[in-house]
């Protein structure tokens, strides 16, 4: 949360970092002044900052970039994943001080003003990643301008009120309020109904051009209202929040997969799945954010560099097939982290759904998990094929 917006280029304001440890960093403000609040994560992208920033999957959190230099390309029209900016502050090593990209319609720094965003740049954001990796992702804030001289203890006070990842649903405050069509763009297949947890505009583009007229739904909407548009399947897409705290959309899931409708999740659509199917899932130490994590197909012996960003992860066994527990038949994990053997992806083996815990449309990069689009597409037809 942000108390302000003010205007202007602050770099030469003072801002401090405080985390839920008493850990603290002194450096320059960085976009709007005032104050934020949220969990201090870090992604490891050396490119794309302006895809990490309009993800909304990014909401609540403040975002450390390990890069150390940010901001050289700017930002343009052409590239936001969504309507605005969503993480909850910025933290940088090193912002660059001009534009230097023919793509760009203005800085960074004006970005971050125009949307609230509060930031910090000039500290060691290897220290602070370092101590993330080796405590966990925790709460903290920044605070800058004014408030850069509160009382360290009210600072302190203010992070360790603020309310933890673990049990919030966020996704009410990203997805859309009605529905949105895109239509198709490659050869027609049918309707295709996205339930909005927080999608990027890539992710969309992507199952356009595989022929779907794609419908946009709000995270609110009810099995009826999937229905009433007549689908031929289904599909969950990323955001931010608690898998644990969203049991409605779990619910509205169930009756999907109940139908027999055709299913792919990802991100947090990945979570939500295998919450449906009868599996839990547990906050991971620091996460996976960049869009460099490799990942083992289990189905092709493939290790794909791939788009992360997630913060929870399913409990699944790793090796072999097993039984749904909520009654879906035979269940297997078919991709697998290869930094820390987390679950990355399931394939029902009796019914017609799947799904993988990173992003395959991954703007901005790497394309190697794109051909998923392709497979979901290859699923809906095969299932049509069999019913008719």
């Amino acid at each position: 949360m942000t108390d302000s917006s003010r205007p202007g280029n602050h770099t030469t304001a003072h801002a401090v970092l405080v985390l839920e440890d008493g850990t603290r960093h002194t450096g320059r403000a960085y976009g709007a002044l005032g104050t934020t609040l949220g969990e201090v994560v870090f992604a490891t992208g050396m490119s794309g900052y302006q895809e990490t920033l309009t993800d909304p999957s990014y909401a609540g959190q403040i975002v450390l970039q390990t890069a150390p230099h940010i901001g050289n390309t700017g930002m343009n029209d052409e590239d936001p994943e969504s309507r605005r900016i969503w993480v909850a502050g910025y933290i940088v090593r090193d912002p660059s001080r001009v534009v230097s990209n023919w793509r760009a319609d203005g800085s960074l720094d004006e970005s971050l003003v125009r949307d609230g965003i509060v930031g910090i740049s000039g500290i060691d954001t290897r220290a602070i990643t370092r101590h993330i990796r080796s405590a966990g992702s925790m709460r903290g804030g920044i605070f800058s301008g004014a408030d850069a001289a509160l009382d360290p203890e009210e600072q302190l006070r203010r992070v360790t009120e603020a309310p933890e990842m673990t049990g919030q649903n966020l996704s009410a405050a990203v997805s859309v309020e009605s529905v949105q069509v895109t239509p198709a763009t490659g050869e027609r297949i049918g309707n295709l109904a996205v339930l909005d947890l927080g999608v990027k505009q890539s992710t969309l583009d992507n199952l356009a051009a595989r022929g779907f007229d794609v419908h946009v739904l709000p995270q609110s909407s009810t099995f009826a209202d999937i229905a009433a548009i007549e689908p031929v399947a289904v599909f969950y897409s990323n955001g931010p929040g608690d898998p644990s705290a969203s049991d409605a959309q779990v619910a509205v899931l169930r009756e999907v997969l109940d139908a027999g409708l055709p299913y792919f999740g990802i991100c947090f659509g990945n979570q939500l799945f295998g919450r449906a199917l009868g599996l839990g899932t547990y906050k991971l130490t620091f996460g996976h954010r960049g869009i460099n994590q490799p990942v083992l197909d289990k189905a092709t012996g493939r290790v794909e560099i791939t788009a992360h960003n997630h913060g929870f992860a399913v409990e699944a066994p790793i090796d072999g097939s097993f039984d749904s527990p909520n009654g879906y038949g035979k269940v297997e994990v078919s991709h697998v982290g290869l930094n820390d053997h987390v679950v990355e992806g399931l394939r029902a083996l009796d019914i017609p759904a799947f799904s993988v815990q990173y992003h395959p449309e991954a703007a901005a990069g790497p394309h190697d998990a794109n051909y998923l689009f392709d497979r979901f597409r290859d699923l809906v037809l095969e299932t049509r094929k069999a019913v008719n």
